[in-house]
């Protein structure tokens, strides 16, 4: 399977694990909750998947790779206890609690979420001498002498033999206890989650043109040649920094990222195409509509690789627009309940007693951030909604201590200009990005009439989750009437041929 329908599962899984009966028991007994094994290929995004089923489901994470572990580090460190049976005194061999148990106590405490996934990374890599201590783990949840809290699911993952030498085949006994996913690397399934996490445009429009260079792990005579996904988001990142700081990208950076030299070389290559294509097509020109004919003069005459990569710088910054205004929607909408119960308060409080309920509002909300993130459960996109949320009470709060008011309903009234302010701001935004999609529209339309460029634009716009919602919130008369007109699934094949066959 792939890591999507793998994600899918585990999720599915964890829920259920976590159901309970009326009288407050898990339905499944944890002696019967059989540990999830990912297998599969290092730098899938196994790691990820884990990090996301924890958002979605607000519960909280704790990771742990085991190859970073000796026996002691994970099933604790033994001392002597003095004990009396029976009227004779003994010593006794005790044990200090497991590191890994402790930090899911840690969590509970500075988070308060007392339910959540252990995820073991690399398990079937352990130390010999950890390796008989697995089987009793994972059956009963029990590092030495101390157990893993009720309403922890354990998913384990680890590597095929032939990807790391430090491998250890499981035997049956240890197989049977186990619910086993095999994982395999997929672009298509990756891509969506680029798209969301904002990797850089060459590097998807490059793997839409090679998909086969998205996942390799060869053995050459220098050793073991490997390009992961892992490796193309670190690669994202720091190309993404170096263009900040206006600097060469070279092979050799690429190289750093992508363990594959004819790959290396090829990206590098289309890097340098890519940032050509950034200079000769201004993206800002496009999406006002202050394009010139040259442009789509030069549009025209493209090969099919530069018209692709055209395509993909424009579509991915509208989609960087619109998913911020969702995100700004989004915060807008939840800043709705304390302002709604802060109304209510008004007509009989003090500006003072207003100032207060803001202070407590922003308090609970900290608290609730904090909490969520020492799980591990919040989003990038929640962080940062929470954060701007939290900031605009505190701004609310000051404000009101600063205006000298005595009323309420005076206060209150200070407060939703303050979000209404925010909600004009909000309003032209987002019609700036509708007329950014229009012209976008326009110029795909005046340059490639209903070709295969203007099906690209309607698939990201129909595929990408904030995109799709845009349109039907705010609509967008051109992409109704295309979508329309043209019969996406024939085109589509048409289209991923063509690319199949691109050779850079």
């Amino acid at each position: 399977m792939n890591v999507k329908e793998a994600k899918n599962y585990i999720k599915d899984t964890v829920t259920l694990y976590l159901k309970k009966d009326e009288e407050g028991e898990y339905r499944i007994p944890v002696v019967r909750q059989r540990p999830v094994f990912l297998l599969g290929a290092p730098g899938i995004g196994k790691t990820a998947i884990m990090e996301q089923i924890a958002q979605e489901l607000g519960i909280a994470l704790v990771s742990y790779s085991m190859t970073h572990h000796t026996r002691q580090s994970a099933l604790g460190l033994p001392f002597i206890r003095h004990k009396e049976y029976e009227g004779v005194s003994y010593d006794v061999s005790e044990y200090t609690m497991s590191e890994i148990i402790a930090s899911i106590y840690d969590v509970m405490a500075a988070s308060g979420i007392k339910e959540g996934v252990l995820f073991l990374d690399e398990i079937n890599c352990v130390s010999e001498t950890l390796s008989p201590s697995m089987l009793q783990f994972l059956q009963y949840k029990v590092f030495g002498r101390h157990r893993v809290p009720e309403g922890w699911v354990i998913v384990t993952a680890g590597n095929p033999p032939e990807y790391n030498k430090s491998v250890r085949e499981f035997d049956v006994v240890t197989l049977d206890r186990m619910k086993i996913l095999e994982v395999e690397a997929e672009y298509e399934i990756w891509r969506e989650y680029a798209k969301e996490r904002g990797i850089h445009t060459a590097i998807l429009n490059y793997l839409d043109m090679k998909k086969e260079d998205f996942y390799q792990v060869e053995t050459t005579v220098r050793g073991k040649d490997y390009v992961t996904a892992r490796g193309w988001e670190d690669l994202s990142q720091i190309l993404l920094l170096y263009e900040e700081e206006g600097l060469a990208v070279e092979e050799t950076l690429v190289g750093q990222y992508l363990r594959n030299a004819r790959v290396a070389r090829e990206f590098t290559a289309y890097y340098d195409l890519y940032q050509k294509y950034q200079n000769d097509y201004r993206v800002e020109d496009i999406l006002t509509g202050k394009v010139n004919e040259q442009v789509k003069d030069k549009a025209r005459k493209a090969a099919f690789d530069e018209r692709l990569s055209l395509m993909g710088m424009l579509i991915d910054q509208i989609q960087q627009e619109i998913r911020e205004n969702m995100q700004t929607s989004a915060m807008l909408q939840d800043l709705m309940n304390p302002l709604q119960a802060l109304k209510t308060k008004a007509q009989d409080s003090s500006a003072e007693e207003i100032s207060d309920i803001v202070k407590m509002q922003a308090q609970a909300r900290q608290q609730a951030y904090e909490s969520l993130l020492a799980a591990g459960a919040l989003s990038r996109k929640e962080k940062k909604r929470s954060r701007t949320m939290i900031g605009f009470l505190h701004e609310c709060e000051k404000m009101l201590l600063a205006s000298g008011m005595e009323s309420g309903l005076e206060a209150f009234g200070l407060v939703r200009e303050k979000f209404e302010a925010l909600v004009e701001q909000y309003k032209r935004e987002t019609k700036e990005v509708q007329e950014r999609l229009h012209f976008l529209f326009v110029f795909v339309e005046d340059t490639f009439g209903s070709g295969n460029e203007m099906l690209v634009l309607l698939t990201e716009c129909t595929v990408q989750a904030d995109c799709a919602a845009f349109i039907s919130a705010y609509g967008c008369e051109e992409y109704a009437r295309h979508n329309a007109e043209m019969m996406l699934t024939e085109r589509g094949d048409t289209l991923r041929e063509q690319i199949r066959e691109l050779a850079l």
